[in-house]
């Protein structure tokens, strides 16, 4: 017990400090029906104070985990499965590259950041038995920026990098496939609405859980915030979301945005490099991670190296240095959080032109009937002489890059004839109208730009070009599609030959190829066209990285059915399943029946549950419907789950039925609104 209080008596003196700046009695919490949050505070870090504080007492773990990968100490929580993270973050340098670039924050930016970690701090007095790793905190603005850094090297893709050199799987070229995780994005202006009114639809497909989950918030600040959106666990504002004057979205992007290099060594020199004939000397440096034994943390380490190119690592076959823009930049977040408050187009742009978000598209409208669309990222001039998509020389500095394309020079689209952008995820120069698209020639081919379509994007042009005007209904209709599109368009692999056989010549399973080419290509929840057609999906997307041909042979087909078959029979007892009988939306022991395929508009993707079926793991992870009219934002929401990740809450899947049912709840600014429906207004300690 002495020991218990001494600790919160070093917690407290540890961070006294930035916690006096705050006074909890300034900031408001009002819990509106579906318990999310909306804070008021007089200052962006009294706010930033009351999200840490909502955040963590609606899911503490989730943001913990994350900062524990952004600090090295994962593995000291979970073992061998948070060692990977562990490595990478010390490899990539966290601590050091935030302490030599936190100077280039703002000192208003750093008040928002000290703010958030006072109000996860405070939480962490206050419920010490919550704490999952104790050297974790206090939580400081730095310990905030390292996970960032290391979020962003990931989305980046560069930890595929990392990952293949330490499995001796480097190849010449890298192909990063789209696993169908997916997003979209679509805006429309008067254009396109036949009035004035502007829409856009936030349609992010992220996992359902973990630190990449979206988290809802209302953030109201005296200094100019005002917004409701999405953020992520540890972040101190909203990263998606619509405030009084305008609303953007994001969706993934492609371009290369990392790069491997194999280092050309001394022979006779170890640790010796050659660049351009000079000898340079390779950094040493240790990662140290944990792995439990017996439930007995044993201390691992890895030793790494670093050249002028970056981060190195040797394998079999050599040296490899990886080289991302995110290393080099720690400005994310402070950019969103200036996105948060921007008041118009122009505004909005001029922060962009900072160029600190690494990637992402970007969907945006606004109340001035602007629409906008850009393949964003922070996207390096290379020398076109080499291929960038697979392992380039480290040997001469022509491919040694320090400059990087302005935001003005990014595939974009303003204000389109057409009415109308959209985004699913494919190429940007495919973005609206044909006679209207960024031309891909007008690029160059080392920015990496995908050149595909998939099938969101191919249905969602035909669905937006099939009507002359669209009203927020027919809008709200499309956003809410799940038909595939004749032929089916994925970007990675073609079966369009299920639909080509001919069910008499296969009798063994002549009624699964009927089922799947009677199905009118509507992922229903209800529908056994759908279900059959998803059982053979998830197997025979078994086979994709191993089979040779992109294009499914007649034959693999049969040989999946057969598979299925014997699953269906084995696992339902019948060979007539529906999509929801087999796929489900499960929360605790809520388990209800869900819509949606990988790759269809509202796409879902499930991992393996129980008795056969697949539970929803990807997809509508956050839908926002935003309606700018002549009386200002008008704002619809749905989270796959609820606000909570207390099973204990009423709020822990209380908007399941909702998303099964392509409802949404109403939002709001107006505080008068707020306060009269909350179900709970206090102060946070």
């Amino acid at each position: 017990m002495k020991v218990h209080y001494l600790y919160i008596i070093i917690f407290v003196l540890s961070f006294s400090p930035i916690s006096s700046q705050i006074n909890p009695k300034n900031i408001e919490i009002v819990r509106d029906q579906y318990g999310v949050p909306h804070i008021y505070g007089k200052t962006d870090a009294e706010v930033a104070y009351g999200l840490a504080w909502a955040h963590s007492e609606d899911d503490f773990k989730t943001i913990q985990q994350g900062y524990l990968a952004g600090n090295g100490l994962l593995s000291k929580h979970i073992g061998i499965n948070g060692a990977g993270a562990d490595l990478i973050t010390q490899v990539i340098e966290s601590k050091e590259t935030v302490n030599k670039l936190f100077h280039t924050l703002s000192p208003e930016f750093v008040k928002v950041l000290e703010g958030y970690s006072a109000g996860m701090n405070k939480y962490a007095e206050t419920y010490p038995e919550k704490v999952l790793v104790k050297k974790l905190f206090p939580i400081t603005p730095r310990k905030m920026a390292r996970y960032s850094f290391l979020q962003l090297f990931i989305a980046n893709g560069a930890d595929r990098l990392v990952r293949n050199v330490f499995e001796n799987n480097v190849n010449s070229d890298f192909i990063y496939q789209n696993e169908m995780n997916g997003s979209n994005a679509i805006a429309l202006n008067s254009n396109k609405t036949g009035k004035k009114e502007t829409f856009l639809a936030i349609n992010p497909h992220q996992p359902f859980d973990g630190p990449t989950s979206w988290y809802e918030a209302h953030l109201i600040s005296e200094e100019g915030t005002n917004i409701i959106g999405a953020t992520f666990a540890g972040a101190p504002c909203i990263l998606i979301g619509v405030n009084k004057h305008l609303a953007w979205t994001h969706t993934v992007n492609y371009p290369d945005k990392a790069d491997i290099f194999k280092l050309q060594m001394h022979p006779k020199k170890k640790g010796v490099y050659l660049v351009d004939k000079k000898e340079f000397k390779l950094e040493t440096k240790k990662a140290k991670a944990y792995i439990k034994i017996l439930g007995i943390p044993i201390k691992v380490s890895r030793k790494f190296y670093k050249s002028i190119y970056g981060p190195t690592l040797k394998n079999k076959s050599g040296y490899y240095s990886i080289r991302t823009p995110s290393l080099f930049n720690i400005k994310s977040l402070e950019q969103w959080w200036k996105m948060n408050k921007a008041k118009s187009f122009s505004e909005f742009y001029e922060i962009i032109k900072t160029r600190n978000l690494p990637g992402y598209n970007i969907g945006y409208a606004d109340k001035n009937d602007t629409i906008f669309y850009i393949s964003n990222g922070i996207i390096p001039k290379r020398d076109e002489r080499y291929n960038w998509r697979g392992v380039v020389p480290g040997n001469t500095k022509k491919t040694l890059w320090n400059e990087y394309y302005n935001i003005e020079d990014l595939p974009q689209v303003i204000n389109p004839k057409s009415g109308f952008i959209y985004n699913a995820n494919h190429s940007p120069f495919k973005s609206t109208s044909e006679n209207e698209n960024p031309k891909a020639e007008n690029f160059s081919k080392t920015m990496g730009y995908e050149l595909y379509d998939n099938n969101r994007s191919t249905r969602l042009l035909q669905l937006i070009e099939s009507h002359d005007k669209i009203d927020f209904e027919t809008f709200r209709k499309i956003k809410n599609d799940r038909t595939f599109p004749t032929p089916m368009n994925y970007n990675f692999v073609d079966i369009n030959n299920v639909f080509e056989m001919v069910p008499e010549n296969y009798p063994e399973f002549a009624e699964l190829l009927e089922s799947i080419q009677s199905w009118d290509r509507t992922a229903d929840a209800d529908s056994y066209g759908a279900g059959t057609y998803a059982m053979f999906y998830y197997q025979a997307n078994k086979y994709y990285k191993s089979y040779i041909n992109k294009k499914y042979s007649k034959e693999l087909i049969a040989d999946i059915l057969l598979e299925v078959k014997s699953k269906m029979l084995n696992d339902f007892k019948t060979t007539k399943v529906k999509l929801g009988d087999f796929q489900k939306l499960v929360r605790g022991d809520k388990e209800i029946p869900i819509f949606g395929l990988p790759d269809v508009i509202t796409a879902m993707r499930g991992v393996t549950h129980e008795n056969g079926k697949i539970k929803i793991s990807h997809g509508e992870s956050y839908v926002g419907l935003v309606r700018f009219t002549e009386n200002g934002p008008e704002y619809e929401s749905v989270s796959p789950y609820g606000t909570s990740d207390d099973p204990n809450s009423p709020h822990y899947g209380d908007q399941m039925e909702m998303l099964s049912e392509f409802k949404t709840k109403k939002m709001t600014f107006d505080r008068d609104l707020i306060i009269s429906n909350s179900k709970r207004i206090y102060n946070p300690k």
